[in-house]
């Protein structure tokens, strides 16, 4: 009768690599470190520049008004009439307490005074404007 091998005699070890492992996983952490501060994007405009104080950017509601004056409520792109119906809901949804108003540089004035009436007609008990600091100011 032949006899029976135990695992330390076959000289076969079942282990897994870990140092490659390792380096797969650092390699990816680094690569995602790297990554994630271009991934922070929105919705691209050109801020006006004021003396300002910054704003968390994971705090409230913000709606954007780009430089074609098409509306965003978050990262959404809406219609001024749906902006209408869509905002209110999406206020009482979040339970948002802040709500932000981005515009572009260029965007002329009445646009934007014309989305800050919708905005306060939804009840909103107070809307922040936000803009880039300007230059030196820290």
């Amino acid at each position: 009768m032949p006899r029976r091998r135990n695992r330390h005699e076959s000289g076969i070890t079942a282990e897994i690599n870990v140092t490659s492992l390792v380096d797969v996983a650092l390699t990816l952490l680094v690569i995602f470190m790297m990554t994630a501060p271009m991934m922070q994007g929105g919705v691209e405009i050109t801020m006006p520049k004021a003396r300002t104080q910054s704003v968390p950017s994971n705090e409230g509601l913000t709606v954007t008004v780009d430089k074609a004056g098409q509306v965003f409520i978050g990262e959404a792109a809406v219609r001024l009439d749906e902006f209408e119906r869509q905002f209110p809901a999406m206020v009482k949804e979040k339970g948002a307490t802040s709500v932000y108003l981005r515009a572009d540089d260029g965007v002329p004035y009445g646009k934007v005074i014309q989305v800050l009436g919708l905005m306060k007609a939804a009840d909103v008990a107070s809307v922040g404007l936000i803009a880039e600091p300007e230059p030196g100011q820290q």
